[in-house]
């Protein structure tokens, strides 16, 4: 995997604009795991890390393999311009491929900073000589048939592959594992961790795991005691315990904890742990009508005084006027 090489897989707070060109006959679930990624971030960030648009190539809804239909705001524009284009592909993929719909993917590369295939969208992708001496992968039940139809290309089993400014990925998890990957490298860990806490996602792969794959968590890669933190404070959010408690259970010194999560997530456990709180606070104030000092008191603050004192200071805002604004 090249991400270094690869300018939108590099830290930097700057929402991407992103157009999500969508196939009839590409798979619901590899559609969710594109768009949605993108949308929980914006959520949990509670700011705009991604603006995308959904279109089709002739501007009619998408129809996916399961016959629910994608809505779509357009036809694609092969002259509009946005930081990232998806390509999301399925079964027709082949057929597509041989129209002049090639001929336009060529003329939009110079219109977007990466151009990624997803699962048969990695077919149009070098249909269109966009994976001439790069690396590249493909669902693994075409694999055989896509390395003969692209000798010039590099292709690998892998779960999805990122050279330069193209990427392509095998299907619906990897490109959940890709999305988490984008969004780990360029805002962070933390958003990263709190995305994949929004489906109850710890199974994240590597780009570089073979199709199919027996289910192996990553956070033991970045550090085997980070997942037993994180798991303490989640099931600690009423009655928070203090990060030496924490480092204590780990096996830990609260100053070696520290340095983990500095390393790993970009700020203290400490920190960490309190976003957590709020980020659960959050939730139940736009989520419920539970009173305030119930939410207080059920997201380990002493006081509805204390609790609005803390939100306000890492919300911009006290928590009476989220929920008034979210009426």
């Amino acid at each position: 995997m090249n991400s270094e090489s690869s300018p939108l897989f590099l830290p930097d707070p700057k929402a991407l604009d992103v157009t999500v060109l969508i196939f009839s006959g590409a798979s619901l679930m590899c559609v969710a795991s594109t768009i949605d990624p993108m949308r929980a971030a914006n959520r949990v960030s509670g700011s705009t890390l991604f603006r995308w648009r959904i279109v089709s190539l002739d501007g009619q809804p998408a129809i996916t393999t399961c016959g629910l239909p994608i809505a779509v705001s357009g036809s694609f524009d092969a002259s509009e311009k946005a930081d990232m284009l998806l390509v999301v592909g399925g079964f027709g993929a082949a057929d597509i491929a041989r129209t002049t719909f090639t001929a336009h993917l060529r003329r939009a590369v110079h219109n977007y900073r990466m151009i990624g295939g997803i699962e048969a969208g990695s077919w149009l992708l070098g249909r269109a000589g966009l994976l001439s001496g790069r690396k590249a992968t493909t669902h693994w039940e075409d694999m055989e048939e896509f390395t003969a139809a692209f000798p010039e290309s590099d292709v690998r089993p892998d779960r999805y592959v990122i050279d330069g400014p193209v990427f392509t990925s095998g299907g619906a998890s990897p490109t959940f594992d890709l999305m988490l990957h984008l969004i780990r490298s360029r805002f962070g860990m933390s958003v990263a961790l709190d995305v994949a806490s929004v489906f109850i996602y710890d199974e994240a792969h590597a780009s570089s795991d073979a199709q199919p794959l027996v289910s192996l968590g990553r956070l033991d890669d970045v550090h085997p005691k980070l997942a037993v933190a994180i798991r303490l404070m989640e099931s600690h959010i009423d009655a928070p315990l203090t990060v030496a408690a924490i480092a204590r259970r780990c096996g830990l010194s609260a100053r070696s904890l520290e340095k983990i999560f500095l390393k790993a997530v970009g700020e203290g456990p400490g920190r960490y742990y309190l976003r957590l709180r709020l980020k659960m606070a959050r939730r139940l104030i736009t989520d419920t009508k539970s009173p305030l000092a119930d939410i207080a008191a059920r997201t380990g603050f002493s006081s509805a005084a204390a609790f609005t004192r803390t939100f306000r200071q890492f919300e911009g805002r006290p928590p009476s006027a989220l929920r008034a604004s979210n009426r």
